[in-house]
């Protein structure tokens, strides 16, 4: 047997913050940030957190400042790798 909610769902509207967090991720992946070098990742981290301030005119520098640590945490390897994946040794 299932429970039944007794109400519906509440649908949120994201933040500008999460708006902009969630496309960063988005370019991140799409554009193969992830394989480039970092002089490369941060030239397209400066010319990206430009185009999303003017895109989200609601955040303010210190919240663009956060977006962009996000983004470069997540460009980064939990853990290093001393060997090519697939590598036998």
């Amino acid at each position: 047997m299932t429970k039944k909610r007794s109400e519906p769902r509440k649908m949120s509207t994201p933040s500008p913050f999460e708006q902009a967090r969630d496309e960063l991720f988005s370019h991140i992946l799409r554009c193969g940030v992830l394989e480039a070098t970092p002089e490369h990742q941060k030239e397209w981290f400066d010319d990206t957190m430009l185009y999303l301030a003017e895109r989200y005119d609601a955040l303010d520098e210190q919240r663009l400042a956060e977006l962009r640590v996000l983004g470069e945490r997540y460009c980064r390897p939990v853990v290093a790798r001393s060997a090519p994946v697939g590598a036998s040794a």
